[in-house]
Order: structure tokens, then sequence, then C-alpha cells
């Protein structure tokens, strides 16, 4: 599955971006998703999981981003929003959203093929 990730941007830092993650053939069956970025030269990495089950969704966040970022689930619109608030310069990247497998002790790796990614500017 290729999920496509859309609502990036060129912004001053400190301001805000919402992106959101969907698919043509919806996203309802995923029960993890993550968005990951990948800033020039640099590895892509993970920076927002969100879990759903029958009892509710779980999020995790990468370090850099926490209390700054947030992911969440549309389940009516079949989309997940990343909300990114405060934004610095070292969060410009080119951000993608991926379903998920997980180890089961914290790790993560993308299921499916990646899509274009949506570009993430922010100036100081």
């Amino acid at each position: 599955v290729q999920l496509q990730a859309s609502g990036g941007g060129s912004v001053q830092a400190g301001e805000s971006l919402r992106l959101s993650c969907s698919s043509s053939g919806g996203i309802f069956g995923i029960t993890t998703i993550g968005w990951w970025r990948q800033a020039p030269g640099k590895q892509r990495e993970l920076v927002a999981v969100i879990s759903s089950g029958s009892s509710g969704s779980t999020t995790n966040y990468t370090s850099s981003v926490k209390g700054r970022f947030s992911i969440s689930r549309d389940f009516a619109k079949n989309t997940v929003y990343l909300q990114m608030n405060g934004l610095k310069p070292e969060d410009t990247a080119v951000y993608y959203c991926s379903a998920l497998d997980s180890d089961g002790v914290g790790n993560y790796f993308a299921l499916g093929s990646w899509g274009p990614g949506t570009q993430v500017t922010v100036s100081s």
C-alpha cells in the first residue's frame, strides 16, 4: 500500500502546518501509521506514530518533536494528520507517511512503497 502525504509548504519559524496522509484505497484497515521525514543529506527518520485499536489510539513521538507535533486520525475522513506547531528551521525536510509494522519492542518498519512526500521548509 502507498500512502500519500500532502499539506507541506514554506513557513517562518514559529508558525504551524498540518499535513495529511491518505490513500486512494483508504486507510481504514491499517492499524499503525507513521510520519517520517528526510532532510537533505540525512537518513529518513520516524517522527510520529499512531496505533489504533478497539480501545482507542496510542501515539509516540521522537524526542525532537515532542510537545510541538501531534498525530491524529480521522476515521470518517480516512485520513491521518500531523499537526506541526512551533516549527523550527531544523524541521525542514520532505515528510512522508507510511503504514508500519512493529517488532513488539519499540522498533517500527515501513510497509509498502514510498509516495513522493511533501516538502516542509521553515525559514528563520
